[in-house]
């Protein structure tokens, strides 16, 4: 299955995303296909940074699309990280995706953002009733109970068209980024922690035969 991590807009997370759920995958089942396809190489960098420690286990990336096409109907399970500065590359994804995941940082922008992404999924897939699963999750959610503006963009998350919310939320935590920074999921840094039972319940739901 091909799981293409994809955001019209840069910052969303979907890196971070991508490589927690890789590396899930590689424990659990001990083979995952990786694709970094965003120029920026951020997906590419933090498996850098973890080969050069030594982590086990380790992940390969690959950053050519044509590659991708040969992983069509196959069983393995592929993700693959998608930017919009080499959109050519992103709409081939888009063509070839199982299902496409979408993290959904809590702001209006973000909402109207996801709106366009999945009008550019529709038209890049020849209309709605070719279009791969689409799921969308609240990424980066706030902390802070006082704070709204999470409930009110889930709340229209929820209401988008030809997307499925997922019902899971990974929140601002720090966590996050140490780990990233340090080439390790944060399940392996901070098994106890609040983020690690976040991304290990979004892996669950998204992998449910690999638990």
């Amino acid at each position: 299955m091909i799981t293409v991590i994809g955001n019209l807009k840069g910052g969303t997370g979907k890196s971070t995303v991508a490589f927690n759920l890789a590396i899930w995958l590689k424990i659990q089942q001990g083979a995952v296909t990786l694709f970094d396809l965003d120029p920026q190489k951020t997906l590419s960098d933090v498996v850098d940074i973890r080969v050069e420690e030594g982590y086990e286990p380790e992940l390969e990336v690959f950053d050519d699309v044509s590659q991708l096409k040969s992983w069509k109907n196959k069983k393995s399970e592929v993700i693959v990280d998608v930017g919009t500065a080499d959109f050519e590359s992103m709409k081939t994804a888009l063509e070839l995706a199982d299902r496409i995941v979408v993290p959904v940082p809590p702001s209006q922008a973000d909402i109207w953002s996801t709106q366009r992404f999945i009008k550019i999924i529709r038209e890049q897939c020849g209309g709605i009733n070719k279009m791969p699963e689409l799921l969308g999750f609240i990424n980066r959610a706030d902390t802070h109970r006082g704070v709204r503006e999470t409930d009110e963009a889930e709340e229209a998350l929820g209401y988008l068209k030809s997307i499925k919310h997922i019902n899971l939320r990974l929140y601002q935590r720090t966590a996050y980024r140490r780990s990233f920074s340090e080439g390790l999921a944060v399940f392996e840094m901070q098994p106890t922690s609040k983020a690690s039972k976040e991304i290990l319940d979004l892996a669950k739901h998204l992998y449910p035969r690999a638990r």
